[in-house]
């Protein structure tokens, strides 16, 4: 019972995470990441970004170059083993860029997640872009 209990917390980390998005709320999208997370989105050269608060702020500077964001996101794979976990989630995004331009990425998260003061955390996540953008 555990192990599903776990896996319902994880869809929620990820769910938490996309709300965050879609809402532009720093303190909802940062409270999903661990303290000493790493942040990989290697298709923007925003690569190891290590620690929550480096995190939230290059997210806040990115979340300036869109107006308008809209994620949805679902895990693929969950696989849990006491207080880490390993997720595979994939993305559906719709963005507008300043000038604009509608984006449509669709990408896959490869996640590492740990159960940090009793709640799961994204401890690393990589990004790949499947499509688009």
């Amino acid at each position: 019972m555990k192990d599903f209990e776990d896996h319902l917390e994880i869809r929620a980390l990820l769910e938490r995470y996309c709300d965050g998005v879609n809402q532009r709320d720093a303190a909802i999208w940062g409270n999903t990441w661990a303290e000493n997370a790493v942040w990989e989105l290697p298709h923007l050269e925003m690569s190891g970004i290590t620690g929550r608060d480096n995190i939230v702020a290059a997210w806040l500077d990115a979340m300036q170059l869109f107006p308008f964001v809209n994620m949805m996101a679902q895990p693929g794979f969950i696989s849990i083993e006491e207080d880490h976990a390993v997720m595979r989630s994939y993305t559906s995004e719709v963005a507008v860029m300043q000038d604009g331009t509608q984006i449509e990425p669709r990408g896959e998260y490869e996640d590492e997640c740990i159960r940090e003061n009793g709640e799961w955390k994204f401890s690393l996540r990589r990004f790949r872009v499947l499509h688009g953008e």
